[in-house]
């Protein structure tokens, strides 16, 4: 029998703001979260790309001293957007065999590793700290929520470049469908914006250089976008089964009722130009959730504002939706929020979450002109998505090939 899962509780923080309340109000204001960055390695190691989405609050400024000091900055973020995600589903009483963690990062502890080989190279190995490599994993993210949450069914971890953290929230779906816990959190953070990222991405030609025009950088659909621009933070969802959730008396925001998953094999860094397997993952989202594409009636696209990408998303898209993609509001928020890699599905999951309890898109921001390549249905202002039943889908393509989507429907109670 199919379960109904539903989302409970939501958290992010990110370039417009530290909570997830604040990054919905800023985002149907059209605010811009990139800024040109004062850090002094930017001069230092002269990078040719000088701006990013740096996340409002810094971790520092929320956990104690204590806390923040063994953890990474992207497991600092983990930590505080599930803390929020969990006090909003009102902290439910769920013994700790039946709580899972379905976590995402990109990269992971990149700050901890390089500060840790500055140190061993200008220190030598004593000086090395004991705790780098639980703070440098993958899974401290994971790990580290099950400990504070006492999570005991699983706490497993996605890393599948930007598509991770709404692959992990495709898995929290299925690990409830099978019974294997009644409540998961599910998200991916990131804190990626260092002087190697920084400077990798600049030399593959993915980042913007409108250094002397930041808050205008991230074009999603523009004819003149140039690249992406690197964001930050994090966001989490807490999903539960129905049951669980009417029986305890939470409050519903939205069902979760597909995902899907599949690979390019393709190309390291580019999407398949057909967009097949981006197509693919929609479809077996749709399915899943036993829906057809003509019920769709807003998208949360990836759309990264890179030259290639966005035109490719189009197509695979146009596969699924024929001429229809055409009338279905489409948001592209990283031109709000940046690029979160890792961190980013997770949080246009919760922006499309709350799309549909509002029933409007968000804008997409900086778009002076639109791609003839890329029409979707974009608009600088919110656009109302109807009183009728509401069917979502957020997309997010990875480097490696990996494609993933997740599908959700508005809760009517």
């Amino acid at each position: 029998m199919t379960k109904r899962i539903v989302v409970t509780g939501i958290g992010a923080s990110s370039a417009i703001g530290g909570t997830a309340p604040e990054n919905w109000t800023n985002l149907l204001a059209g605010a811009s979260g990139t800024r040109t960055l004062t850090h002094e390695w930017v001069e230092q190691y002269q990078l040719p790309v000088h701006f990013a989405a740096e996340a409002t609050v810094r971790p520092e400024e929320v956990l104690p001293r204590h806390e923040a000091k063994r953890l990474d900055p992207s497991t600092q973020f983990a930590l505080i957007v599930a803390r929020e995600a969990w006090e909003d589903a009102g902290a439910p009483e769920v013994a700790p065999e039946r709580l899972g963690i379905d976590w995402a990062t990109g990269i992971g502890g990149v700050w901890t590793l390089l500060d840790a080989w500055d140190t061993l190279r200008e220190k030598g190995p004593r000086r090395v700290m004991p705790l780098t490599v639980p703070m440098l994993m993958p899974n401290a993210g994971a790990g580290n929520l099950s400990l504070h949450f006492g999570a005991k069914a699983f706490a497993r971890t996605v890393v599948s470049a930007c598509a991770s953290s709404t692959e992990s929230i495709a898995n929290a779906y299925e690990h409830l469908q099978d019974g294997l816990a009644d409540v998961v959190i599910a998200g991916g953070a990131e804190s990626a914006i260092h002087p190697i990222t920084m400077a990798s991405f600049a030399s593959a030609q993915a980042l913007s250089r409108r250094n002397d025009d930041p808050e205008h950088a991230s074009r999603p659909g523009a004819i003149d976008r140039d690249g992406f621009v690197m964001g930050e933070g994090g966001a989490a969802l807490v999903l539960e089964t129905e049951e669980h959730a009417l029986a305890r008396g939470a409050r519903i925001y939205a069902y979760v009722v597909g995902g899907g998953v599949t690979a390019d094999s393709y190309h390291i860094t580019g999407n398949d130009p057909e967009g097949a397997g981006a197509a693919r993952a929609v479809e077996l989202a749709l399915a899943q959730a036993g829906a057809t594409a003509d019920q769709v009636t807003h998208i949360n696209a990836h759309a990264t504002s890179t030259p290639v990408g966005d035109p490719n998303e189009y197509v695979a898209l146009k596969t699924v939706f024929g001429d229809r993609i055409d009338e279905i509001p489409v948001s592209a928020t990283k031109a709000s929020t940046g690029h979160l890699l890792g961190g980013t599905g997770a949080l246009e999951a919760v922006y499309t979450v709350l799309a549909l309890r509002d029933r409007v898109a968000p804008p997409t921001i900086n778009m002076t002109e639109q791609d003839p390549a890329v029409p979707f249905k974009l608009s600088g202002e919110p656009q109302p998505l109807g009183d009728g039943p509401q069917l979502a889908i957020s997309n997010s393509f990875g480097f490696g090939g990996h494609n993933a989507v997740v599908a959700f429907a508005d809760y009517r109670g």
